[in-house]
């Protein structure tokens, strides 16, 4: 059976730092098989008209938790495909799927729910891989991470764990832990990111832990150190280390709540769009009206209350997750941080496929690459999403190809 080919004419399409009009891309099965500087006839094409919106390569999220009402931690495994589902319809073309600290019972049955869910994913995001952070991390920075199950890394258990599986892409840990730079090191030989999170590190400590693997630092701002006093002399802590080294890169939730536009501004003023991911961290209340929800699996999840943009304790004493999306976050760089387009795309896209070691097929709308697009218009709106040349999210229209 021939491959399907579609046609995008009418886009602005953003490649890299420039905006592209009057061109077309050609999409044959998975790929994109050409962007021509005219509409040239494609026999047998099925034509998408982008109407003068925005044709960008579709965005990558590389620190996601749940989303549609579903956690990753739940225990289904139709809640990965509706999770997937729902991220989709925000312009999410690709997802890494992350844990909470937890047994290491519940671990090991969520990575085979995974496998299995990853085979039957045709209607939304593409899973990449799984993200474990925790359980080995700070207790003093554990933030809404359950502290039964905090530990120190222990080789005979992660070994376990990472020679029973093969989805593992990337492990968030605190550096400072005992046996936690033999972890970085050995993740690293495995070609698994070690990123560092929930850390009570001091710069010595993130640059030892850089030099041996760790080169991204997990939701910067959130659960980590800024400057400290011990014995009345300070030092440098988490936060001005990913400033100080130039190539640690980083990820923000640029949801405008979590980090308000000053820090944004800031963290885009000093790293750039090259060293930068937007995440949406999201719960399960990603995509849900606001009002109650629970955070972390439904079985021993934290209840909260959805409201202003973000999840928060019940006492409102202290936010308790995200609820942000894809679309969200680039709406938030664009137009309250002042970020260019080019650069705030270039944040949900190329430098997330880069630091995840998937750029030679994600990341950019180039020949050759996986036809993953989102168009949207003017005011963040998503049209269409694309995965992989099929269209799973078409606002207002049945998806093509299901």
């Amino acid at each position: 059976m021939p491959e399907q080919i579609i046609k995008i004419i009418n886009g602005r399409i953003i490649i890299s730092d420039q905006i592209l009009e009057h061109e077309t891309i050609v999409i044959s099965g998975k790929k994109i098989l050409s962007i021509d500087k005219e509409d040239k006839e494609v026999a047998g094409a099925k034509v998408i008209d982008a109407k003068g919106n925005y044709v960008s390569p579709g965005f990558i999220d590389i620190h996601v938790h749940g989303g549609g009402g579903h956690d990753f931690m739940d225990g289904s495994e139709s809640g990965f495909l509706k999770i997937a589902e729902t991220h989709a319809q925000y312009g999410t073309t690709s997802m890494f799927p992350t844990t909470l600290t937890s047994s290491k019972e519940e671990l090991f049955q969520t990575l085979a729910i995974y496998k299995n869910a990853n085979k039957k994913n045709s209607r939304g995001a593409q899973f990449l891989g799984m993200h474990l952070e925790g359980p080995y991390i700070s207790t003093n920075q554990k933030g809404a991470q359950d502290g039964r199950y905090i530990r120190n890394p222990d080789p005979s258990e992660y070994k376990e764990i990472l020679s029973a599986t093969s989805s593992i892409k990337r492990w968030s840990s605190a550096p400072e832990l005992r046996g936690s730079i033999e972890l970085g090191k050995y993740l690293a030989s495995k070609n698994i990111l070690p990123a560092i999170a929930h850390t009570d590190a001091i710069y010595e400590e993130v640059l030892e832990a850089f030099e041996n693997g760790y080169s991204l630092i997990t939701h910067l701002y959130s659960a980590m150190t800024g400057v400290t006093r011990r014995n009345a002399f300070r030092f440098a802590g988490v936060i001005e280390s990913a400033y100080l080294i130039d190539g640690m890169d980083v990820e923000i939730i640029a949801d405008g709540v979590h980090l308000p536009a000053p820090l944004l501004k800031l963290v885009y003023k000093i790293k750039g769009a090259n060293r930068i991911a937007l995440i949406t961290d999201a719960m399960r209340a990603a995509g849900m009206p606001e009002g109650e929800s629970v955070l972390g699996s439904l079985h021993n999840g934290l209840k909260v209350i959805v409201e202003d943009g973000v999840a928060k304790l019940p006492d409102r004493s202290s936010f308790a997750g995200s609820v942000a999306t894809t679309i969200r976050l680039l709406k938030t760089m664009v137009t309250i941080a002042g970020v260019p387009l080019t650069d705030a795309v270039k944040m949900l896209t190329m430098t997330p496929a880069r630091i995840m070691n998937v750029l030679e097929t994600k990341g950019e709308l180039s020949p050759g690459k996986d036809a993953d697009i989102v168009i949207f218009d003017d005011e963040f709106t998503v049209e269409k999403t694309m995965v992989q040349g099929r269209i799973v999210y078409s606002r207002g229209e049945a998806p093509f190809n299901s």
